[in-house]
């Protein structure tokens, strides 16, 4: 045994090397990646408000689809029928006869006449209460509801009540319809731009703490390269460690957010027997994304563990290329 400083580094350097590379070799127990670190845990909070925020915004579009589509459904199977008051006729004639004429039409299931006091309340959030409407020019309604799978002629009914009825139009509420098929495309549109923007912030989260994993395991990488492992190796290290936060964080997040939708329709479900049941339902009819919107919320944790793998396995094999 020397005593020289020189000779005795000479002869521990490939003793301490074999012990290092011993340690790092596929069947040790330490790993390449140390799993409970700082970066790491910020990592996965960051993975998992990201899959949170996703699975919130999928599931928003998906029950905005889903109002949307029922609306559509419930105006298109009606029409509106308008009479407008004319000086020397009687407008309860009127009614009555565009009435019979809606009712003799193919393809329509239902003619439901507004009465006077209806017609009344309609105008009390307006005009408040107790309003006489016999002293304005307030036009009577006819709702007309289509029989389901029915085509009915429009525009031939339309026709005909404008030749026997003074002031009448029919309203088949496309406009509104149209309106309402923009504002559902909108919301898919925000919705798959949120999603992208989410990706995006992923990518570059996982990729900043691969960086820095890789600095700080810098000296490990360098001696399993003296001991002749591959980029491959080291990278697919890497990959599952990434891949393991990834897959967490984007339980984590699709969890919390599969709950809270979850909490939002039980709520739902006691405000239907409130006073306000009636107006909350007309105006969400369902609050539910149903088993689709859970599984696709699942799914994205899927996706974002991937993401987050394929990520962190490529920054590695570009960084090491550096480290050569």
């Amino acid at each position: 045994m020397s005593t020289t400083d020189g000779t005795m580094q000479a002869d521990e350097k490939p003793d301490a090397l074999g012990a290092l590379s011993a340690r790092m070799l596929p069947g040790a127990e330490t790993p390449i990646v140390p799993r409970a670190t700082i970066s790491g845990r910020a990592l996965l909070g960051v993975i998992a408000i990201m899959t949170f925020l996703a699975s919130l915004t999928t599931g928003a579009v998906m029950l905005v689809r889903a109002l949307a589509n029922e609306w559509q459904a419930d105006v298109a199977r009606e029409v509106t029928i308008q009479i407008r008051p004319v000086t020397g006729q009687d407008i309860e004639m009127e009614v009555v006869k565009a009435a019979v004429i809606a009712r003799a039409s193919p393809g329509i299931a239902e003619v439901r006449p507004y009465s006077k006091e209806e017609a009344a309340r309609l105008l009390e959030p307006w005009l408040g209460s107790g309003l006489q409407i016999d002293d304005l020019p307030v036009p009577r309604l006819i709702v007309v509801r289509i029989a389901p799978g029915a085509t009915p002629d429009l525009a031939q009914l339309r026709q005909t009540l404008g030749e026997q009825i003074p002031g009448v139009s029919l309203d088949d509420h496309r406009s509104f319809l149209d309106r309402m098929r923009g504002m559902s495309r909108a919301a898919v549109v925000l919705g798959i731009g949120v999603l992208l923007l989410v990706l995006v912030a992923t990518v570059l989260s996982v990729a900043f703490a691969t960086r820095a994993a890789i600095a700080t395991n810098r000296p490990v990488i360098e001696v399993l390269h003296l001991i002749g492992a591959k980029d491959s190796f080291i990278a697919r290290h890497f990959q599952q460690h990434f891949l393991q936060l990834g897959l967490k964080g984007g339980l984590i997040g699709a969890g919390c957010a599969m709950a809270l939708f979850a909490v939002a329709e039980l709520t739902t479900s006691w405000f239907i027997g409130a006073a306000a049941g009636e107006q909350f339902a007309a105006l969400f009819a369902t609050s539910s994304i149903g088993a689709p919107g859970y599984l696709a919320m699942l799914a994205q944790a899927g996706v974002i563990a991937g993401v987050t793998a394929a990520t962190s396995r490529h920054t590695v094999k570009r960084t090491i290329e550096t480290i050569h």
